[in-house]
């Protein structure tokens, strides 16, 4: 990163061909932000973005035309254009520059310079700048030491931070999304300055903010994330429960672990085996009813029970606020919340095959996301513990796949339908249909029959004259 030209990084066409029509016209263009940050660290974007000192609408339908592109999507509004070429999605974007009002993050926008365009800015590290002129083309502009900040590992913004995040303060989501996924530091005033502005938080959708979250928890380390979310006050904005989380009480002597922490444990345990997002979010949710089903017994001390019920039910009313998902992803995180202690039982008393048959029934196709969560949540100080807690777990994981394979009731229908009682029993829509249906379902996860149709027809049979029913 020494060399202050880069035309050796701008081997696309797309900037080949932007570079001759802005030489051509004598124009000033640059590829600016978050590709030219991402270029000098060596991380895969997709997402080129060109800003034009005039007019970016033309040279968007120039290069589009030169590259073939049949379709651009313009917006007249807004200034910008774009299109995709490839597997790239290329904007461009005459430069601007923006003021704010109190009350909104949406900015009054004139035309400006290069200068006022990267001033407007959210942080050094996406001011860079690369000329697509042949006369400097590659060449860097970095007026507030982006490049510096790039090698260092630094956040900070170009200007003073308490305008920046009072500007727009999805900045501050912003700047935590960038150190959880880069692994960078944010400078001192400008982490100061989030904790200074955070209420301001409250005039950004939510669902903006939840865009931003989502990307932390996707980083490879997201508790690093959390973990400045919380000492800037701005998980507090929007997500009590989990602030709720924290602190330890002791009573004669005993005290519960911090499960603010320990949700982070496990969300970074998980985050090492999956990238599903909702599988995460599990993590996130498993003990979030803790708080309200806290008591202390004077006999076995700090109790939580039932808060996997109590924080399934907890679910669908969080991520309603948080404008998230209320389909099948809300449904799986609610399922995993409800039974993620149940293989952990397991681990601790003698397995049955009924409990596990009971268990693979319930999880259904989630199972094995379910053990993913539940070693996870194994988490101690002492590594002795941790490992004979893991070992037994592996016992746990295999009889679960003994049983599979011998009885197939993963997302087992019950081999004798509705319809087949009825004919047998010549009934019409009743409850004893339901009664019948229950007792074999129940019979086949006890081991009581085998999962196949004769002896649960038999089962049926005996059942019916037990309930009075004539055949």
């Amino acid at each position: 990163m020494n060399n202050k030209n880069y035309a050796s990084y701008l081997k696309h066409p797309v900037f080949k061909v932007a570079s001759q029509i802005v030489t051509e016209k004598n124009l000033q263009a640059y590829v600016i932000g978050g590709f030219v940050r991402d270029l000098l660290l060596e991380r895969p974007s997709k997402d080129i973005d060109i800003v034009v000192v005039g007019n970016g609408l033309d040279l968007a339908k120039e290069c589009a035309r030169i590259l073939r592109v049949n379709k651009v999507s313009v917006f007249e509004n807004f200034g910008t254009a774009q299109f995709k070429y490839k597997d790239l999605d290329v904007e461009f974007v005459g430069a601007r520059k923006e003021s704010y009002r109190q009350d909104s993050r949406k900015p009054i926008v004139e035309n400006g310079t290069l200068e006022d365009d990267q001033n407007r800015r959210d942080f050094t590290i996406n001011a860079l700048a690369l000329s697509l002129h042949a006369d400097n083309f590659g060449d860097i502009i970095d007026p507030f030491n982006g490049l510096s900040d790039l090698e260092k590992g630094i956040i900070r913004t170009p200007l003073d931070p308490d305008i920046t995040y009072s500007d727009d303060p999805l900045r501050m989501m912003r700047a935590i999304r960038f150190a959880s996924q880069l692994g960078f530091k944010i400078e001192n005033d400008s982490l100061n300055s989030i904790l200074q502005n955070s209420e301001r938080l409250s005039i950004i959708s939510i669902e903006r903010v939840m865009d931003e979250l989502n990307k932390i928890i996707l980083s490879h380390t997201p508790s690093r994330g959390f973990k400045l979310l919380n000492s800037t006050k701005l998980l507090h904005q929007f997500f009590p429960e989990m602030i709720a989380l924290q602190g330890i009480e002791t009573i004669d002597g005993k005290s519960h672990k911090d499960n603010f922490y320990h949700t982070l444990e496990v969300l970074d345990n998980i985050s090492e085996n999956t990238d599903n997002l909702w599988l995460r979010w599990a993590a996130i949710m498993h003990d979030i009813a803790k708080p309200p089903t806290k008591r202390f017994d004077q006999e076995i001390g700090w109790t939580f029970h039932g808060h996997e019920e109590f924080g399934a039910r907890m679910t669908s009313k969080i991520f309603r606020r948080l404008k998230l998902p209320l389909d099948a992803k809300m449904k799986y995180v609610e399922k995993l919340v409800r039974l993620h202690l149940r293989p952990i039982a397991l681990v601790k008393g003698t397995v049955s095959d009924s409990a596990v048959r009971r268990l693979l029934f319930e999880a259904g196709d989630d199972v094995d996301d379910l053990m993913t969560l539940c070693n996870a949540d194994i988490t101690s100080k002492n590594d002795f513990k941790v490992q004979k807690f893991k070992k037994n777990f592996d016992l746990v994981t295999q009889k679960l796949k003994a049983v599979e394979e011998k009885d197939r009731v993963r997302n087992f229908q019950p081999p004798i339908s509705g319809q087949i009682i009825m004919e047998v029993f010549n009934l019409k829509p009743c409850n004893e249909i339901g009664t019948i249906k229950l007792k074999i379902k129940d019979a086949i996860l006890e081991g009581t029959i085998e999962n196949e149709y004769e002896p649960a027809f038999q089962y049926m049979l005996e059942i019916g004259k037990e309930l009075g029913l004539k055949q």
